[in-house]
């Protein structure tokens, strides 16, 4: 049985799959500190809606990957949960 480590290491020499693997990694970065940022807030997902004036399936949404949120709709959350956005872009 071929274990996942295995799999990933053969399949990131591919270039397009490193390219696809990265861009997923990322979505899920952003979902993960967008979580992150809530729960540390101790706040629940219809808290954080009221807070940002929008609905509780909204920020299930956000949360779950299924919209890509604009730079003022990722500013909204993090003031929302008393956080501070911020963007970086470094050469590879």
């Amino acid at each position: 049985m071929t274990k996942l480590a295995e799999l990933k290491k053969k399949y990131m020499n591919d270039p397009e799959f490193r390219k696809e693997y990265d861009k997923a990694d990322l979505e899920y970065s952003i979902i993960e500190l967008l979580i992150r940022a809530r729960t540390q807030a101790k706040m629940s997902q219809e808290e954080l809606a009221k807070r940002m004036n929008t609905t509780q399936s909204a920020i299930a949404r956000l949360e779950g990957g299924k919209v890509s949120p604009s730079i003022a709709t990722l500013r909204r959350y993090a003031e929302a949960t008393g956080s501070r956005l911020h963007v970086e872009i470094t050469r590879m």
